[in-house]
């Protein structure tokens, strides 16, 4: 277990405690918390809140907790991080939480992590796709993970069967550093023939969820883990999917966070939902990595002149 502190230890508590009995969205609570500058400062309402929408929430959260709820997490999570060895606990107030991920509106308040982040993982890609993908769909997410890593990049993707784990496997392979973001507590892996990937995920890059560890794998928690995936990364690649996956899901999630969407040629003349989403604003039809790196490396140009719009 890593060392926390008292004060460190109460933070925590409150902010899993505000989320507990958060009326709305769990990101309604980061709002608050991070106006505040402080989990406590909303608990114990030593906070002014000017805008009066988080006025009412966080009146409503701090109507709702109390000294014994936050003593009651300070023990669940002291028990927790006891019983899963390397991991921690970041709030959305910590300087290591994914800086890509705080800067969009749905952020969760919390995140579990099993490995290590590094400021370097701000620029990172997601892969994402179909967990019955062809024998194309694999070669193509392979391909793309490979190259993407060794030019710096670091590889995200939701550790699913299919494209995800092929994803995963390349950056690992070729040197890279990947990110897993789970859709199930930390602590477990789905699908478990992944058992083994997690445990070299871990090892050189890291495991995210925003989830309590134990939870199985429910149905409503992987839109939220795609929120996540999407959130970490600068831009998301789709290799294949179909128009009821999670990854087109993804795909709608990067261009409402202002990501960039990268959608691969072949799945452009496949799916018709692809052929829409290509004239959107963001999105982008991609021949290979180079298509990739290129629009990366043009958000990095710093900007010369004023533009009017």
């Amino acid at each position: 277990m890593f060392a926390m502190t008292a004060s460190k230890l109460r933070e925590q508590a409150t902010l899993i405690a505000l989320t507990e009995v958060a009326p709305g969205p769990w990101y309604q609570v980061a709002d608050v918390v991070e106006e505040a500058g402080s989990a406590v400062a909303v608990a114990d309402r030593s906070h002014v809140f000017y805008d009066e929408g988080q006025a009412v929430i966080a009146r409503l959260l701090a109507d709702r907790v109390g000294d014994a709820m936050v003593e009651h997490w300070a023990n669940v999570i002291e028990r927790t991080l006891a019983e899963c060895p390397n991991t921690r606990l970041l709030s959305v107030l910590d300087n290591d939480y994914p800086q890509n991920l705080r800067r969009v509106y749905d952020r969760p308040p919390f995140l579990f992590v099993r490995g290590t982040l590094q400021d370097d993982d701000s620029r990172s890609v997601a892969i994402v796709g179909t967990r019955r993908a062809s024998d194309a769909g694999r070669a193509v997410a392979r391909d793309m993970a490979a190259a993407l890593v060794e030019r710096g990049v670091t590889v995200i993707s939701g550790m699913a069967a299919g494209i995800d784990t092929e994803a995963h496997t390349a950056a690992l392979d070729a040197g890279g550093r990947t990110i897993a973001v789970m859709g199930t507590g930390i602590d477990r892996v789905y699908p478990k023939e992944n058992a083994a990937l997690a445990e070299r995920i871990a090892e050189s890059g890291a495991l995210l969820s925003q989830f309590w560890p134990g939870a199985p794998p429910r149905g409503s928690n992987f839109p939220l883990r795609n929120v996540v995936t999407s959130g970490v990364a600068v831009g998301t690649i789709v290799i294949e999917a179909s128009a009821t996956s999670g990854a087109k899901m993804q795909a709608r999630l990067a261009l409402e966070h202002g990501k960039r969407l990268f959608l691969v040629e072949s799945l452009v003349l496949q799916e018709e939902w692809a052929q829409r989403y290509r004239s959107r604003r963001g999105a982008q039809v991609v021949h290979g990595v180079e298509d990739v790196v290129a629009a990366l490396e043009s958000d990095r140009e710093p900007v010369t002149e004023l533009q009017l719009f």
